[in-house]
């Protein structure tokens, strides 16, 4: 664990900085930024060339470092959650305002995932707070699968700090599970 530690510093200092980053999720490789830092997540969106009224997904290494959004849930959305966490799978809850509108765009919801990809549990174990995660890929394109589709995506003038390591052996971006309803959004 010491070498990966080693590895992302430049990914944590850069999120502690205000900066954005790239890294491996369990499928795609992702595009991160503190979530609450407007400046950062607009360079997200104009990389991405995506319009904020989509929202964006917020990716932890702890449960206890999205439990702010937590509050309010039933103890059987609660349940679900921890026994779907850390993996693949993403779910949406009511933000109850406790996130900005450039992070859940239109929606009075928030999608959330507790990884289990190693490098992102390594940032957001280092960094100890969430942060943003949305696939690394202008709209219209692919989603980056390698560093070198990432890195041609988004050369190093974007101003991206990249992450060493692979995707996970999953084949498809996180499922998405709507907490209030338990429909599946995205599987």
């Amino acid at each position: 664990m010491t070498d990966i530690d080693d590895t992302i510093r430049p990914c944590v200092n850069a999120l502690k900085a205000g900066q954005c980053i790239a890294y491996p999720t369990e499928a795609v490789w992702g595009l991160g930024c503190d979530p609450f830092n407007e400046q950062a997540v607009q360079q997200i969106l104009t990389l991405k060339s995506r319009p904020v009224e989509k929202g964006l997904i917020i990716i932890a290494s702890q449960i206890n470092h999205v439990q702010f959004l937590l509050e309010g849930l039933s103890q059987n959305t609660l349940a679900k959650m921890k026994e779907a966490w850390p993996g693949h799978v993403t779910w949406l809850i009511p933000h109850r305002g406790r996130v900005p509108r450039f992070i859940s765009g239109d929606s009075d919801k928030v999608a959330v995932r507790v990884s289990a990809h190693p490098v992102v549990r390594a940032i957001g174990d280092a960094y100890k707070a969430p942060f943003v995660s949305t696939s690394a890929n202008p709209a219209g394109e692919p989603s980056a699968t390698t560093l070198e589709q990432a890195i041609q995506y988004f050369p190093s003038e974007s101003g991206l700090t990249y992450a060493p390591g692979e995707v996970g052996s999953q084949l498809r971006a996180s499922t998405i599970i709507d907490a209030e309803t338990g429909a599946i959004l995205r599987s």
